[in-house]
């Protein structure tokens, strides 16, 4: 076995990692990527990842000839075209952009979720903003509402872009923020999630207790 020939700065807590890692795990990728851990925040980045990187995201993905490619949509576009099995972003046509849109849906999710946690977790609590977190949390809880009304079949049709999307935002609500109950007002996406949390993707790349 070759060694690695890519480098993923990440971190297990991401869900925009976890969505790469899943991604690779999918489509039998894992073994040409080295990770490299790394705890960036808002007011602390990691002198690694900034090099060719220089707004600090994660994850971001250090090719063989040292180009870097940061943003988790971008990462997955590119690993998508390095295997031989069905695309796992669609090609063109109609079914590209409602997968992409499902997709951008779910990374809604996950941005208002995370920055709940950081204003929660890093802030101190007198500095608390509770308007905005309110509608951070509302934003939530329409982009779910919306899934479970009128995505279901798409999601339960193809462990895609899509699905993968949307399985790493519930993963990551679970996470960090089990307060909201998000199963309660979507049966639905809750049986769906129950099966697909199931997959060896998934379970081989869940967050740290």
């Amino acid at each position: 076995m070759s060694a690695p020939s890519m480098t993923l700065f990440h971190n297990p807590a991401s869900p925009f990692v976890r969505k790469v890692r899943v991604l690779l795990a999918e489509t039998g990728q894992q073994d040409r990527v080295a990770l490299h851990g790394c705890m960036p925040t808002p007011v602390n980045p990691d002198a690694h990842v900034v090099q060719g990187n220089p707004v600090g995201k994660i994850p971001a993905l250090r090719l063989a000839d040292g180009t870097v490619l940061h943003d988790s949509r971008v990462i997955l576009d590119y690993f998508d075209h390095q295997h031989v099995g069905n695309p796992l972003i669609p090609r063109d046509g109609s079914a590209r952009w409602r997968r992409l849109t499902l997709a951008s849906m779910a990374d809604g999710i996950m941005d208002a979720a995370v920055l709940v946690r950081y204003e929660t977790a890093l802030r101190p609590v007198e500095k608390h903003w509770d308007q905005w977190l309110d509608e951070q949390r509302n934003k939530i809880r329409r982009s779910l509402a919306e899934l479970e009304a009128d995505a279901i079949a798409e999601l339960t049709s193809h462990f895609d872009i899509a699905a993968i999307s949307v399985a790493c935002a519930l993963g990551y609500l679970d996470f960090r923020h089990p307060d909201m109950q998000w199963r309660s007002d979507n049966p639905q996406l809750a049986a769906w999630y129950a099966d697909v949390s199931q997959r060896p993707s998934m379970l081989q790349t869940q967050p740290p207790l």
